[in-house]
């Protein structure tokens, strides 16, 4: 999956001479959770973000993102954001998407199916103002069904062994207290196409288990935490539980824990990939 978003800020002051207009304006491009390009309004180029795409932008510099102009007319501080993206698989299906939210809030985004543009409720006076000729609509989708694509599989050409690598997590159990929830937490993997959950007898179970996000680490891999209330758990069923990260139905990791003098006792399980 191929992605570029950017933030628009806008600071402006307005008084009855003139209107000033301070734009920052950020931009990057991430493939399969990874950052490949950046670009602010500060620095003015685009700064590839792995040695892959330093290769791949000398041998075709045309793969260089450019930056959109925009105009507009605001007083005080505002953002406007826009993620677009494509998803392309093998079998040469192709997911896009365009969506624009200000303030926070979602804006408008783009129907592909049926090249439209959805508005919000707080976008409603924009609606026949922001592409009236339904130009911006078909140039979106030029990109989106032919660019974005052609960019996909060249950052998945250049980048492929370090895109495809799979690098498993450290996984531990960690407990406040014996009567606090059990919280499985894995750091260090990739891809971020990963599950865990919680088993008793082997079978997966979902009462009493609180998923957390997937979220980033600062070196480009992942981490994630799934917890179990063990309240209602008797302490002579601890054993029957386990906690399990899988990348895949052929790639698993688990723990299996018991208390011991209070201490929670951490059994890694066979790894199977």
């Amino acid at each position: 999956m191929l992605w570029v978003g950017f933030v628009l800020v806008f600071v402006s002051s307005r008084s009855l001479s003139q209107i000033h207009l301070d734009i920052f304006f950020v931009a990057v491009a991430v493939v399969d959770g990874v950052q490949v390009d950046y670009y602010d309004s500060n620095i003015r180029s685009l700064e590839p973000r792995q040695e892959w795409v330093k290769e791949l932008n000398e041998d075709d510099p045309q793969n260089l993102v450019s930056a959109t102009q925009f105009s507009v007319f605001l007083s005080g501080v505002h953002i406007l954001q826009r993620l677009t993206g494509c998803e392309w698989d093998d079998k040469t299906t192709i997911n896009g998407y365009m969506d624009f939210a200000y303030e926070g809030e979602d804006f408008i985004s783009l129907d592909l199916k049926n090249l439209t543009l959805l508005y919000s409720q707080h976008a409603a006076t924009y609606k026949d103002k922001w592409d009236p000729s339904n130009i911006r609509v078909k140039i979106t989708y030029n990109f989106l069904v032919s660019l974005c694509p052609d960019w996909l599989k060249k950052y998945l050409k250049y980048g492929e062994s370090y895109l495809q690598r799979k690098v498993l997590p450290s996984v531990s159990l960690l407990q406040k207290t014996p009567s606090s929830p059990v919280s499985c937490h894995a750091t260090g993997f990739y891809p971020d196409r990963a599950s865990m959950f919680w088993r008793k007898d082997g079978e997966e179970i979902h009462e009493d288990v609180d998923h957390g996000e997937i979220l980033p680490n600062h070196d480009g891999t992942f981490l994630m935490r799934v917890d179990l209330n063990i309240s209602s758990v008797k302490p002579e069923d601890w054993s029957r539980y386990d906690c399990v990260f899988q990348f895949s139905a052929r790639c698993l990791m688990g723990l299996t824990w018991e208390f011991v003098l209070n201490y929670l006792v951490v059994h890694p399980s066979k790894k199977i990939c």
